[in-house]
């Protein structure tokens, strides 16, 4: 790729970004807080969309790696007096290294065997979490106190609960991880993840180790999704067992469809759409399922590879 389409894509990134800058300024109270809430979510199908959508493997079980940042944070936070920067960076780790385990042993599977698998790990973590209720608070979960959500910067405290600070905080999140997702997709190991998706054993036999790209993508993966957990237990301070469920491992996957996979702003164009799809069609009527899912249906039939990934199959061959 040349280097005029190389800067056109970067600049791209930055105006979106920036973007997203300027809506804190206009947006009014309600759609300030969803959209910071969609921020964080986003970075989740960000880190989803690298292993399904790069790399061909489908998790069921990716709700795992949220609440292990969710809980890695919340729970150190709680119990140990961790403030929010040590707070957010147990949870990464606590990601990464779920993702390190959980990714050895899943990747001896493919298929629908690595669906099966993944989706048993996160059922575990679940029943973990339910059952340690003297730590966790089982399935009510808890809430993380308005005091410890601060975070003293050059002197300055910054008050996390503030719904400006926190709207800063999670673009701050989302533009990092943005600009990761964009690096590793242009790089060589994401030019080797997108061949392992389409022939993993034409990829082997070029000299690729496919074990090694694949596991390095389920733990990119994972401490990414885990770093949306833990900037949500800090920005929104609710740490509860819903997040680990089975159900909200099929949410990042129906963002990143919906947006398009393998494309670096499908994910949170997909957040964006479906949380909105749901919050209006739930004001209208209590079968809001079926409003949505005709929706999705529309979608599919005119989108048939995401709204991002369509219009760069039809319209803007260049976007990444």
């Amino acid at each position: 790729m040349n280097k005029a389409a190389t800067t056109r894509i970067w600049l791209l990134h930055f105006c979106v970004i920036l973007l997203f800058a300027v809506l804190q300024f206009v947006l009014p109270p309600y759609h300030h807080g969803v959209f910071a809430r969609v921020l964080v979510l986003a970075v989740f199908a960000m880190g989803y969309n690298l292993l399904f959508g790069y790399a061909g493997l489908l998790s069921l079980g990716h709700a795992m790696f949220f609440a292990a940042g969710l809980y890695g944070a919340g729970l150190t936070m709680l119990h140990l007096g961790w403030g929010v920067p040590a707070g957010f960076a147990g949870g990464v780790v606590a990601g990464a290294a779920l993702s390190l385990i959980v990714g050895l042993l899943t990747l001896r599977t493919t298929g629908v065997a690595f669906m099966i698998v993944t989706l048993m790990f996160a059922q575990v973590l679940y029943l973990t979490i339910i059952y340690s209720s003297g730590w966790t608070m089982g399935d009510q979960g808890f809430a993380l106190a308005q005091g410890v959500r601060a975070v003293m910067l050059g002197g300055m405290r910054l008050d996390l609960t503030d719904p400006a600070t926190r709207y800063w905080a999670a673009l701050a999140l989302f533009s990092i991880a943005l600009l990761i997702s964009l690096v590793i997709a242009r790089s060589r190991h994401g030019r080797v993840l997108v061949a392992i998706r389409e022939n993993e054993e034409r990829t082997s036999m070029l000299g690729y180790n496919t074990f090694a790209n694949k596991l390095t993508a389920v733990v990119a993966s994972g401490t990414i999704s885990a770093a949306a957990g833990a900037g949500y237990a800090v920005l929104f301070g609710s740490v509860g067992a819903n997040f680990a469920n089975v159900q909200f491992s099929i949410l990042p996957l129906l963002w990143v469809l919906t947006g398009g996979a393998a494309t670096t702003l499908g994910p949170v164009i997909g957040t964006l759409f479906m949380y909105y799809a749901v919050d209006i069609a739930s004001g209208f009527t209590s079968a809001w399922l079926l409003i949505v899912g005709l929706a999705l249906i529309l979608l599919v039939l005119f989108f048939p590879r995401g709204i991002l990934g369509t219009v760069r199959a039809r319209w803007v061959g260049w976007l990444p």
